[in-house]
């Protein structure tokens, strides 16, 4: 059964650039003002990988209508979200611009820790780290290089001994299975 694994996940690879142009393409501009395309494109990919028990492989053309048709779904849902959102609160229709970035909120949340949320910051983190182990060897080098040591795609690429599209490609997949293993109920 990995070896169907390994395949979807070849495909996903091979198909991330059809994905992606294609998510670009239809987005829209009012999605575009509240998701990044790269985000998306990691969701669409982690929720194929959840898939993988349905999926059948019957030659390129079909995987690829396949995966587009998870983009699809994807972006309906998105856009079904904040119009409910606008709906519930009109308040939030309008797209308020913010001061502060989140890197900022993080900094002022952690000098003002309580006890409490230090624990469940401690909680986070050891999530993480626990579904950063369940990562091959490979997929924990690139999210090092790039997040961690902030490395652009052009040195991270050298590094692999891939290209920069390939670098790319191995981050959006990297991070697809981080967030699956995130998602997944503990045990």
């Amino acid at each position: 059964m990995q070896s169907d694994s390994d395949e979807l996940e070849r495909l996903l690879e091979r198909h991330l650039g059809d994905v992606q142009a294609y998510v670009r393409r239809n987005m829209g501009a009012d999605l575009a003002r509240k998701e990044a395309a790269e985000d998306l494109v990691q969701s669409i990919c982690r929720e194929a990988l959840q898939s993988r028990g349905r999926f059948r492989y019957e030659g390129e053309a079909a995987f690829r209508r396949w995966l587009l048709q998870i983009a699809l779904h994807k972006l309906i849902d998105r856009r079904r979200f904040y119009a409910s959102e606008r709906r519930a609160d009109p308040a939030r229709a309008a797209d308020l611009p913010s001061e502060w970035d989140v890197q900022e909120l993080a900094k002022l949340a952690r000098s003002l820790g309580s006890p409490s949320g230090e624990a469940m910051l401690r909680e986070d983190l050891a999530r993480l780290a626990h579904a950063l182990e369940r990562l091959s060897e490979s997929d924990r080098t690139v999210i090092r290089l790039i997040y961690i040591d902030g490395r652009t795609h052009a040195d991270a690429a050298e590094r692999m001994r891939c290209t920069e599209a390939q670098s790319r490609g191995r981050l959006f997949m990297a991070l697809a299975r981080l967030s699956t293993h995130l998602r997944a109920p503990k045990g």
